[in-house]
């Protein structure tokens, strides 16, 4: 038996056995109580090996993987919290799209980038591009999936534009580099893997990634890149 199916077997009986005492008496038949007279030393000859009707799986690996299950089991629960979409009643598109993209964003499965063209509270039109998963790791997005704020570019995002008083902003970020030099416009350099995602509507978005405009009643336009990395980590 190799590691991974051994793994298994431990695996199927901490998942079927709340304590090592449950298992080790489940390997116990009445004849071995009959002959034996001791439940205890009954349990000590299944826990060696001597005696039991299955697999025979020591006390350290027993509490050790039932220990580590539990332990993947919170940080999955945790995760399914951590969702600020889960349980919302999202009707416009836009926050549909977020909320799919949310988990991945957060486990780094996938890079999202989000372009916004709309207005601020001010009357002006603003413009630029979100890194998803970087505004997802500093800011509470309950407001948004919610509906009580709209997400909007700030000059501290990837890009920021606003049309009426022509300030352009760029800033990497943790997962991007900006390249605004570029004189065919703007490249993001996703760090991971180092492809380029372009975001000109004009060209293919590049390796692995996808653009995907959004039908929104919240902007005057909204355009979603994704970015699926295939370095390994």
């Amino acid at each position: 038996m190799d590691r991974d199916e051994g793994l298994t077997a431990v695996d199927n009986i901490v998942t079927q056995f709340n304590t090592y005492e449950d298992f080790l008496d489940s390997q116990i038949t009445t004849v071995d109580l009959y002959y034996l007279e001791d439940e205890g030393l009954a349990r000590q000859l299944v826990e060696l090996g001597y005696r039991g009707t299955g697999e025979v799986v020591k006390r350290e690996d027993f509490e050790a993987r039932k220990a580590a299950l539990e332990i993947a089991r919170l940080a999955e629960r945790t995760q399914k919290k951590t969702l600020t979409s889960a349980g919302k009643d999202l009707q416009d598109n836009f926050l549909k799209a977020l909320a799919v993209r949310e988990e991945d964003n957060r486990n780094g499965k996938v890079s999202t980038v989000i372009f916004i063209r709309d207005r601020n509270s001010h009357g002006q039109e603003i413009s630029g591009y979100i890194d998803y998963a970087h505004r997802l790791k500093i800011e509470d997005f309950e407001v948004y999936f919610s509906g009580k704020r709209r997400l909007l570019p700030k000059p501290t995002d990837m890009s920021f534009y606003n049309w009426d008083s022509h300030i352009a902003v760029w800033n990497s970020t943790p997962n991007y580099q900006v390249i605004a030099d570029n004189p065919e416009g703007l490249l993001f350099k996703y760090k991971r893997d180092r492809k380029i995602l372009n975001v000109d509507p004009k060209v293919s978005p590049g390796d692995n990634s996808t653009r995907t405009p959004i039908q929104t009643e919240l902007y005057i336009q909204a355009v979603i890149f994704d970015h699926i990395s295939r370095r390994k980590t």
